[in-house]
């Protein structure tokens, strides 16, 4: 497998410090109010891939962080009137639901900034004691960015380049810097301010400090993977290794990851224009599968544009495939056999053995042989596009044209281990991509009882000869967006 690593701006073989073990940190949101359609895209891609490392068989350690201490966090805490912490444990909950409602996997660790004090402090004085920051004359601890030689390695930028382009006038508290790239590792506490005691002055940590003091603590040293959106690429990830490899001196993380931007109607996000959308408005409208299968039709690295026309065309795809898979559950229904809307593989091992097993099936009609062949050809696909820098837009192409194949081939006279083995193979790689076909679409949810009984009772009337009452009953069920296909098989019935 290769991904693009933004450090060296080429895709690189992945190769893992311990074998077959990954440490992951996904840099996460500051909690002040509903996460919005932004901050989704990188809790998506980057859970789908650690769904993919999971299920290549790596043991992986997944850490992401909520930045509870922040401007924003303070000052919409003083709106409220209520105190910094209270309501950053109010979103934590809330974003907890959202990332529940988009199928997004707990991690092993979610640190709090404001649990890590400590190590912060702790960091902080080492780098002052190697030489690599400096008090100013108020406590304020600075970063001299001009004593690592390497800063500005991520972001590719050159260090005169970076200072000359920065104002010269110092922005009112930052009289003390040196040179305008280097930034604050502590600052002083203001009036009404939630602060912790350090050896510099009573205040708190900056932002850069956090993350590079949780993401080698939980993933227990330097890491495999750093990753977040493209704009934390400067200063945010700059920063962190500016501060952990001078400590260290080792390598912080070895690939770094960055998702592209996510513009609304071809415009950057913006309350202003009035088209800022928070994950609980699209979730309103859109169940987590729509949001994530949209996501994913995109490759992370190039801009996403998001618009409720592209969720709904999304919505359709989504709709598609769980029609095939409806097909085929219907199908084996009727051969007595019962399975479960969950079923996938989780390992890639035992998926293996499936496919070879399948393909020498001597239950297998010759139709069935080639229908699964040319499945196991866009199967390759599938995990050939994820190899290649996670390319899930052409994953998701892979999907289509396996639908397209059962939908063919899948009728009342399909083998059990067929209609198993294509249900299997749909649902694993479905659930790679995070999409649970167990869950219904958001407004759209369904008595399945109250349908087969109407259909029961259409039956009846037909039976009956009241062919009027049974059209009544399709009719009805075509307004609850149900639509009937009689077949030799008995009634199938799916969403429209």
């Amino acid at each position: 497998m290769k991904i693009f690593n933004s450090l060296t701006r080429k895709k690189e073989e992945f190769e893992t410090i311990e074998p077959m073990k990954v440490r992951m940190y996904v840099c996460g949101p500051t909690v002040y109010d509903f996460i919005h359609i932004g901050n989704a895209r990188p809790m998506i891609v980057f859970d789908s891939f650690r769904r993919y490392l999971t299920f290549l068989g790596y043991d992986v350690n997944y850490v992401s962080n909520f930045t509870d201490i922040d401007d924003k966090i303070i000052n919409r805490a003083n709106e409220l009137g209520i105190s910094a912490s209270e309501l950053a444990s109010r979103y934590i909950d809330e974003c907890k639901k959202d990332m529940q409602g988009m199928n997004i996997l707990p991690a092993t660790t979610h640190p709090l900034a404001t649990k890590e004090i400590d190590g912060m402090i702790e960091l902080i004085s080492k780098l002052i004691d190697k030489g690599f920051a400096y008090v100013g004359h108020d406590g304020t601890v600075y970063y001299d960015t001009t004593k690592f030689k390497e800063y500005g390695k991520l972001s590719h930028k050159n260090l005169d380049d970076l200072q000359s382009g920065f104002r010269d006038i110092k922005v009112t508290g930052e009289e003390d810097k040196k040179t305008s790239t280097d930034f604050v590792l502590w600052k002083p506490k203001k009036e009404g301010e939630p602060y912790w005691k350090s050896p510099w002055c009573d205040g708190r940590p900056g932002w850069h400090t956090e993350c590079c003091v949780m993401a080698p603590k939980y993933c227990k040293g330097a890491l495999d993977i750093h990753a977040g959106g493209e704009d934390l690429i400067f200063p945010h990830h700059e920063n962190e290794i500016a501060q952990y490899e001078p400590v260290y001196e080792e390598k912080y993380a070895r690939y770094w990851m960055h998702n592209a931007f996510l513009n609304i109607n071809n415009q950057k996000m913006s309350k202003s224009l009035g088209n800022f959308f928070t994950v609980r408005d699209v979730l309103s409208k859109f169940d987590g599968n729509t949001l994530r299968l949209f996501m994913l039709s995109t490759q992370y690295r190039a801009m996403l544009n998001f618009s409720f026309e592209l969720m709904e065309s999304s919505k359709a795809s989504l709709l598609r495939i769980k029609n095939a898979v409806d097909n085929i559950l219907f199908t084996l229904k009727n051969k007595n056999v019962n399975v479960d809307k969950k079923a996938y593989l989780e390992s890639i091992d035992i998926f293996d053995e499936l496919v070879v097993d399948l393909k020498t099936c001597e239950e297998f009609s010759k139709s069935e042989i080639e229908a699964f062949d040319k499945i196991c050809e866009y199967t390759k696909m599938y995990f050939d596009k994820l190899d290649d820098d996670f390319n899930t837009a052409d994953a998701e192409t892979a999907i289509y044209e396996i639908v397209r194949v059962a939908n063919q081939n899948v009728n009342e006279n399909s083998s059990i281990e067929f209609l198993n083995g294509v249900l299997l193979i749909l649902n694993t790689l479905l659930y790679i991509l995070g999409i649970d076909l167990s869950k219904e679409d958001k407004g759209s949810e369904i008595d399945e009882k109250l349908i087969e009984d109407m259909i029961a009772e259409r039956s009846e009337a037909k039976k009956a000869k009241d062919f009027g009452n049974a059209d009544e009953i399709r009719k009805k069920l075509l307004d609850m967006g149900i639509e009937l296909e009689d077949t030799r098989q008995g009634v199938k019935w799916k969403k429209i």
